[in-house]
């Protein structure tokens, strides 16, 4: 797994797949960086989070078992160990389960998992171990993606399987099918859509979006240095256009605690 939020932090970061390279970014939104709230009695995101390498959530296959389209990202991995990884790092897991979001009517599988080298791997290797050593966290996991969005003004969010987790053999299934779909979309097939997703790589060698290391590092720099001219074979993504880019309006993390009843809050200002 690639880690894009640490554990306890609150700034909504993700892999960018519509700029060459496909940085990890933090989300903007009206012209202001995105942060998730600090909702009682969790603080930011209660766990490592990040996304599984070479998988895509199809958005024009729709999954037989929860009967929604996929979300158009990688696979969202959620890591239970004990360590907080760092944004960026790079890191073996084991997949223990996963359960299922529906988030505007799109899936957003989320797949539980720790790391290959955390004291407790060897003792955890299904979803059933993980509610054993760690009693709570899968519960808790569901309430916190079922809330997150509330204080934003956005209703509760919904589940597939009602919000019950299915075991490691299930999740394998699904990191199977979101790799094979990966491939048709690094190989451009005609069978599933590439516009808006920058291609760009240095290691699948058979796709047409291949550079190699020298043609790649001299594409970096000018992506770095905002260079005129074409970084990459890539097609622009729709929404870069010629416009000037917006300002955004920085501002710290939150720090207020929201208190929830159903789907309201209870201490707004």
């Amino acid at each position: 797994m690639v880690c894009e939020i640490p554990r306890w932090t609150n700034a909504k970061l993700e892999i960018d797949t519509s700029t060459p390279f496909n940085p990890i970014k933090q989300d903007i939104k009206n012209n202001r960086l995105r942060f998730v709230p600090n909702i009682f009695p969790y603080k930011g995101y209660i766990w490592n989070y990040g996304a599984l390498p070479q998988t895509f959530e199809d958005p024009e296959h729709c999954d037989p078992d929860t009967g929604c389209v996929g979300d158009s990202d990688p696979v969202d991995v959620i890591e239970v160990g004990q360590d907080v990884c760092e944004q960026g790092s790079v890191h073996r897991v084991k997949v223990l389960g996963l359960v299922a979001l529906i988030d505007g009517g799109e899936t957003d599988w989320k797949i539980f998992a720790i790391r290959a080298d955390d004291p407790m791997a060897q003792r955890l290797n299904d979803i059933g171990d993980l509610e054993s050593h760690m009693p709570g966290l899968i519960d808790a996991t569901v309430d916190w993606f079922t809330k997150y969005k509330v204080p934003d003004g956005k209703p509760l969010n919904l589940w597939a399987f009602d919000g019950k987790p299915k075991d490691a053999a299930y999740a394998h299934r699904v990191i199977a099918s979101t790799h094979e779909a990966w491939k048709r979309l690094v190989h451009s097939d005609p069978t599933i859509s590439t516009s808006g997703y920058s291609l760009t790589n240095v290691s699948v060698e058979s796709s047409k979006h291949y550079l190699t290391p020298s043609i790649a590092s001299d594409a970096f720099k000018k992506l770095i240095d905002r260079s005129p001219g074409q970084m990459c074979p890539d097609p622009p993504h729709p929404s870069a256009g010629d416009s000037p880019v917006a300002t955004v309006v920085p501002q710290p993390a939150p720090s207020k605690w929201y208190f929830l009843r159903g789907d309201k809050v209870t201490n707004s200002n």
